[in-house]
């Protein structure tokens, strides 16, 4: 607050200052150029009165009418001094103003002083023996210098300054003092309004103090507003309570069912990456897709609700609405996880044990080429009874470093899937396999020339536990596994090119070095 009223006084006291500054040059300019032009009037209607005035008295050579008239023009304080000479240019008569501008006969010092102007005098009377005359029978009577002195302009000017800075002061102290007390105003409520807000944020019951609602301006219907939001905030935060309590209770119920369907689904991926796909999860039921699906798409809506619930209230701008919305939410999804919850661990409870042979993932330096030839030859007897073909177009010398166990995963899954999906039985079909290395990063092509996706469940075949034989050999879990080791394994990527009676095109991009596990 205060920082935003410092910055408008003191924007305000520039612009004003600014302008008045300009006004005050002009001003300046034009005195200057007024003073100026009152200055050189001054000069030559001097110099035209003395030239008037002194041509008789020199002419009859009467010095008390020259010291007279020369006392007369020093009246006028922008003369300093004034000489007169005679025709041999001898100095006749002279005065000046001393360091005190006192006016003094003679010349105070020999140095000329401010702006010197000279003339001839001239008188009309005719002499015998003056040879020296002007035009029209004019005669030479004398000469004259008169200085003058610029202290008066420049006194003016001074004078000028002192009074427009005076000025300027006192209309900047009263704008300021006038801006002050109109910001004053303004800033008292918000302050009010300010301190209001961090109490509320401060308190720790539910209970705040309210502003008082005497003023009758702008700011005391926001006042108003903020005080009935209060209000109505007290009462979201007593539902709030409630529905946290509800939710809690929920989340117990089924913490335990979620907690045990996640261990169930990665201890199936990994039987899967062990194990063939034929042996795998013998006695998988298809029911479990369902209630799993349901389960975690219930826990997953009702997590994301209640972190947005308690994002909103960690910001301080929670509704009613909102909470209205989570509580509904929150017994629909607590029901719909039970319901399905018992469900799966009634399915899991009969799922047969299947003994797997583990073995360790090394991470070892291997040729692709060779490796792809050593794959294919150990599927050979499974590749020659469902009658696929296979071609493999990969240049030597490419030299990778990761895991080859999870490589020879990736052939076996995905020819599996070939005979299981791609090839109608009895007829058999083309297996494609094109490797080959971009800079850093190994870009494969494992291709078949079967029957194809179709077009609605090409999205969902890296969805564990998707598949399209169900009960005849499939169990969704084969290109699960296949995307997980690419992405997570081998830091690379995977897409699907598919089209139904055209076969099937996986592209599979990965680093040439893999990352290490930890």
């Amino acid at each position: 607050m205060n920082s935003i009223r410092f910055r408008l006084i003191v924007l305000f006291i520039t612009a004003t200052t600014t302008l008045l500054a300009a006004f005050g040059i002009y001003s300046r300019f034009q005195l200057s150029q007024s003073l100026e032009s009152g200055f050189s009037q001054l000069t030559h209607a001097t110099v035209t009165r003395l030239t008037v005035s002194l041509a008789g008295a020199l002419w009859n050579l009467d010095q008390n009418s020259v010291q007279s008239i020369l006392s007369a023009e020093m009246l006028q304080p922008q003369v300093s001094a004034i000489r007169v000479f005679d025709l041999d240019k001898t100095l006749y008569a002279a005065v000046s103003r001393d360091a005190q501008g006192l006016v003094v006969q003679g010349f105070a010092d020999d140095q000329p002083r401010g702006v010197r102007l000279e003339a001839d005098v001239y008188v009309n009377e005719r002499k015998p023996n003056n040879t020296r005359s002007g035009d029209n029978g004019r005669f030479l009577a004398g000469h004259i210098e008169v200085y003058f002195s610029h202290d008066y302009i420049d006194q003016a000017l001074r004078t000028d300054a002192r009074r427009w800075v005076m000025e300027a002061l006192v209309i900047d102290a009263i704008l300021v003092l006038a801006l002050s007390l109109s910001l004053r105003m303004v800033f008292v409520p918000l302050r009010r309004l300010r301190d209001a807000l961090f109490e509320l944020a401060r308190h720790g019951g539910d209970e705040a103090q309210e502003i008082a609602e005497g003023d009758r301006s702008e700011f005391g219907e926001v006042i108003q507003g903020f005080n009935q939001t209060q209000r109505k905030l007290k009462h979201v935060m007593e539902r709030r309570v409630q529905a946290e309590e509800a939710a809690h209770a929920a989340a117990n119920k089924t913490a335990q069912a979620y907690s045990d369907l996640l261990a169930t689904q990665e201890s199936l991926i990994q039987a899967e990456k062990m194990a063939s796909l034929g042996g795998l999860v013998a006695g998988v039921s298809h029911e479990i897709n369902t209630p799993v699906g349901v389960v975690l798409t219930s826990a997953s809506v009702l997590l994301e609700a209640s972190n947005q619930l308690q994002r909103s209230m960690a910001a301080g701008n929670i509704r009613k609405s909102e909470v209205s919305s989570y509580v509904e939410m929150a017994v629909q999804s607590s029901a719909l996880i039970m319901r399905n919850a018992e469900r799966a661990s009634q399915l899991i409870q009969s799922f047969k044990q299947v003994a797997v042979d583990q073995t360790s993932e090394q991470f070892r330096q291997y040729e692709l080429n060779g490796y792809l030839e050593e794959v294919m030859t150990s599927l050979h007897p499974v590749l020659k009874k469902g009658r696929a073909e296979v071609s493999i177009v990969c240049p030597t010398g490419i030299f990778l470093e990761g895991y080859p166990g999870a490589m020879a995963q990736i052939l076996t899954n995905l020819a599996m899937n070939s005979l299981t999906h791609a090839f109608k039985e009895n007829e058999g079909g083309k297996i494609n396999l094109v490797a080959e290395l971009k800079g850093e990063t190994v870009c494969m092509r494992y291709c078949d020339d079967g029957c194809g996706i179709a077009p609605e469940h090409i999205g969902k075949i890296f969805d564990p536990f998707f598949t399209t034989r169900r009960g005849l050999g499939g169990t969704g879990l084969g290109l699960n596994v296949v995307y997980n080791i690419v992405v997570k394994q081998l830091g690379g990527s995977i897409a699907v090119d598919s089209q139904p009676g055209k076969g099937t095109c996986f592209m599979l991009k990965f680093p040439k070095v893999s990352p290490t596990l930890v």
